[in-house]
């Protein structure tokens, strides 16, 4: 069974989706460390309820960001991770840790990438008054919210919603995709070709 380590930084709703769905046998792999950069994040709450090993990295600790990253990177290799997923993680990385753990990492962002990268995507397609827009699920790379795409779902925006009645709807489907796609990668059913991921059958 794959190993996963969650990195996380706020609430964790995310993390809750796949917490629930370890818990009904669906993820097809086992959560093992759950990492955050803010020691107050109710993410780890939401791990240690159910016993899940938790972490904590601050950059009040390890200011230099090689630094910051060696030290996930070697919490990562302690519990033998071999999928590194972002749930709500607001850090970049550099670009060894993108090099050690390449093709492993997952994001989920929500926006209809290419289109909004970056934070407040939800926000930004209210802005631009878009039509559509909705969340990605992408193995990360080292530019951000540009790596292949894995899935997307797309969320309808109406004419009075504000960036948080948007985020409010897409974020059941952030919750659907990231499963999915970490199901995916467990099962050994994600296969990259170029910027294309192939789901395989």
């Amino acid at each position: 069974m794959r190993r996963i380590g969650v990195l996380v930084s706020g609430r964790g709703s995310n993390l809750q989706a796949l917490l629930d769905a370890e818990s009904r046998g669906e993820l097809s792999g086992q959560i093992v460390v759950v990492i955050s950069n803010k020691s107050q994040a109710f993410a780890l709450e939401r791990a240690r309820k159910i016993g899940v090993q938790t972490v904590v990295i601050t950059k009040s600790e390890f200011p230099d960001r090689h630094i910051f990253d060696e030290q996930v990177a070697e919490v990562l290799r302690c519990y033998k991770v071999d999928l590194v997923v972002l749930a709500g993680y607001m850090r970049m990385f550099t670009k060894e840790f993108i090099n050690e753990f390449q093709n492993r990492i997952i994001n989920v962002h929500p926006s209809l990438l290419p289109a909004f990268k970056g934070v407040k995507a939800q926000w930004q397609a209210v802005e631009h008054g878009a039509k559509v827009t909705g969340c990605t699920t992408h193995f990360v790379t080292f530019e951000m919210d540009a790596g292949p795409i894995i899935m997307q779902r797309a969320v309808p925006i109406f004419s009075d919603d504000t960036g948080e009645t948007l985020s409010e709807r897409i974020l059941p489907e952030e919750h659907r995709i990231l499963v999915k796609s970490v199901r995916l990668f467990c099962e050994n059913r994600l296969r990259i070709e170029g910027r294309q991921v192939i789901i395989e059958e």
